[in-house]
């Protein structure tokens, strides 16, 4: 496959807005973006606070005038990833003109709060709220607004395949510079809060009563967050190489993973030899870690089964939530902002510290955790309904080797 490199980077989550305040409070520990809030919650919940979500509380671009069919807050978070990595988009809008520039996209649910609204307006008033378009909650809607507001015309289109979308969204970029068909990719996701996702998954039962504990004895469920991670991928060489992806679909159940942990397994084992690298080389895991009772049990299995018990490892939902279908994206950006670093620091696993012991053991990343070297190589894990698995692995870039 063609090497490829992920230029550069966009994103906002409950950590904050623009790389620099991420990497600052992700690599601290901060968790301060996780707030109780009854905004998405269902009428009669039994929790008068609520539940805990990581909402983004930096102020969000407007969307422009001429795309305000697109309006969402959805739009609004992809807005700010995407002016983030704009310097950088611009050179290669010159370099290779706009029809070489392709843009793929992954989310969950769009826009759909935009929707919930017009339809509890229609139900009041008979009508929809003024200026209310389809488009605000359509699920092809992110890909599209990014070609239209750059003004490109190579392929753009989303991805939806639940809670693995961003980072197939990433694979689907690789494809097209490997193809030729792109010279450069705009790839990720985004994902915003909306009472559908709070209220489904608390009617699965696995939304937490407070703040996730992933792959504790007491863990009782997820945090839903809220984001957008972009990234600039090219062939051009960059600090941080996409070095393969795996995946798999073991389909056993609609909504709960494979207990045995197989379909983990094999994504994170088709990863290792689409990077042609070793299980013992990898330096750092960002666990998919929801805090679920199931996940947690299938991926510890799993993760212990390829790397044994040695390898740093951690989930960032604890400070950002499950965003969803962008993150696959958001926690490939965590690795990216770890591997440009030469500290060799690692994001923290945040949890109460009280093992389950029917779980193999795991070597979670403590607060100020360090390699104490440049990180080289990570994994980010992807898992999503249907057992529709992924898992990354990035690099350091500019000719590194990983010996």
């Amino acid at each position: 496959m063609t090497s490829c490199y992920l230029n550069d980077l966009g994103v906002v989550c409950a950590l904050g807005q623009g790389k620099d305040q991420v990497s600052e409070a992700l690599f601290r520990g901060c968790r301060e973006g996780m707030r109780f809030s009854d905004r998405y919650s269902p009428q009669g919940d039994t929790l008068p606070e609520g539940v805990v979500v990581g909402e983004v509380r930096a102020d969000l671009p407007s969307v422009p005038a001429e795309l305000l069919e697109f309006q969402s807050r959805n739009s609004q978070l992809l807005m700010a990833a995407l002016q983030e990595i704009q310097p950088s988009l611009d050179i290669c809008l010159a370099k290779y003109g706009h029809h070489r520039i392709g843009v793929v996209i992954g989310t969950s649910t769009s826009g759909i709060a935009q929707g919930e609204a017009a339809h509890r307006a229609y139900h009041g008033t008979g009508e929809l709220p003024e200026g209310y378009s389809y488009l605000q909650q359509a699920v092809g809607t992110p890909a599209e607004l990014v070609r239209r507001y750059l003004g490109t015309s190579g392929p753009a289109f989303t991805l939806s395949t639940a809670c693995s979308s961003g980072a197939r969204a990433l694979v689907s970029a690789r494809r097209l510079l490997a193809l030729g068909v792109c010279d450069a990719v705009i790839a990720g996701g985004a994902d915003s809060l909306c009472g559908m996702t709070v209220q489904g998954f608390s009617a699965l039962e696995a939304v937490s009563a407070s703040h996730c504990n992933p792959f504790s004895a007491n863990r009782d469920g997820i945090n839903i967050g809220e984001g957008a991670g972009l990234f600039l991928m090219t062939k051009e060489p960059a600090n941080v190489a996409f070095l393969g992806a795996g995946s798999s679909s073991d389909a056993y159940h609609i909504s709960g993973p494979d207990p045995t942990g197989n379909g983990a397994f094999r994504a994170m084992q088709l990863a290792l030899q689409d990077a042609g690298v070793s299980a013992d080389q990898v330096d750092y895991l960002n666990l998919h870690g929801t805090a679920t009772r199931q996940n947690d049990a299938m991926e510890s299995l799993a993760v212990e089964q390829l790397f044994g018990s040695d390898l740093a490892c951690s989930s960032s939902k604890p400070m950002v939530g499950h965003t969803l279908g962008a993150a696959g994206a958001i926690e490939a950006a965590f690795c990216w902002l770890a591997l440009n670093r030469k500290d060799g620091a690692l994001p923290p696993h945040l949890w109460d510290g009280i093992r389950d012991d029917s779980l193999p053991e795991l070597n979670f990343v403590a607060q100020g955790d360090s390699l104490n070297r440049a990180v080289k190589l990570c994994l980010s894990n992807s898992f999503a309904f249907g057992g529709n698995n992924i898992s990354v692995a990035l690099g350091r870039g500019l000719g590194d080797n990983y010996e």
